[in-house]
């Protein structure tokens, strides 16, 4: 996303998550320093740093941070680093995947991996449409990372609130979303969990594909590969699409906050009824 919209947007989506009664902590490296939470003046420098922000995977932490340089973090990252820190949710715009044409470039996303070994839930519009999203469902069955919809039968890709392509369940309440994660953790799984969360039909993207499809022909044909293929698209896709898909990119990541930091809350609201219930629990012994 670029400046000043990026930095304009990450200050926006902190709002709505205190809004919605919960804590926001931007995830992002200054200088080699791993910072959970930013302040304004910190927003400000990784979002004018531009094209000289190191793109973070989980492979390539140790090389921003030994070079001290500026990095922002893939879902994989992010969810590595939200883990140490002992954060249970991330939210996203939409997660990595299988690239289109994989069979070919073998271009799949750290963040399918990421999902299936690192317990971080994830609440996103789907895999970002430039992808090939049922492949991306079938790695993340063989990682067995749970796929939800939230309020929908079909997983969400990202411009279109509907991929086609069905979930593993759907859930219709942030409170279902958290009793699913405690399940999670009370059979010790080290998985995350995914849930998608439709974008609304009045911020969809109108000729999202078609702009998609055109951007996959120019990256081919200028050999675009590996770590700087999603950037490209991503700003093709822009241009292409009249500004339209940029509106809508803001539009589902404050969506997506907005239900994250709700089940942030029925997850935290759980944990008090539980510790108020073990403490009635010991006044009657």
């Amino acid at each position: 996303m670029p400046y000043p919209d990026n930095v304009r947007t990450a200050i926006e989506v902190e709002n709505v998550i205190r809004h919605h009664g919960a804590i926001p902590a931007t995830i992002a490296i200054l200088h080699g320093i791993i910072h959970i939470g930013l302040d304004r003046d910190s927003l400000e420098e990784i979002g004018r740093a531009g094209l000289s922000c190191v793109k973070c995977s989980r492979r390539n932490l140790p090389h921003v941070i030994s070079k001290k340089l500026h990095g922002s973090t893939t879902v994989a990252a992010t969810m590595f680093l939200a883990h140490k820190a002992g954060l249970k949710f991330f939210v996203t715009g939409g997660i990595g995947g299988v690239h289109r044409g994989a069979e070919e470039t073998w271009d799949v996303s750290a963040d399918l991996i990421e999902l299936g070994r690192t317990p971080v839930t994830v609440i996103c519009a789907g895999a970002k449409s430039i992808l090939d999203i049922p492949k991306t469902l079938e790695y993340l069955e063989t990682q067995g990372v749970p796929v939800v919809g939230f309020g929908t039968d079909h997983f969400p890709a990202f411009f279109s609130p509907s991929s086609g392509c069905e979930v593993m369940c759907r859930l219709d309440t942030p409170r279902e979303c958290a009793d699913m994660m405690r399940a999670n953790e009370s059979l010790g799984l080290n998985n995350g969990i995914l849930i998608g969360v439709p974008l609304q039909e009045t911020d969809i993207a109108v000729n999202s594909e078609a702009a998609i499809q055109t951007a996959l022909v120019e990256a081919k044909d200028q050999r675009i590969i590996g770590a700087r293929v999603t950037p490209f698209l991503l700003q093709r896709v822009n241009e292409l699409s009249g500004g339209e898909s940029l509106k809508a990119n803001i539009a589902l990541i404050k969506n997506n906050a907005m239900i994250g930091a709700l089940i942030a809350k029925e997850y935290n609201l759980a944990d008090q009824e539980n510790n108020s219930n073990l403490r009635n629990e010991e006044r009657n012994d």
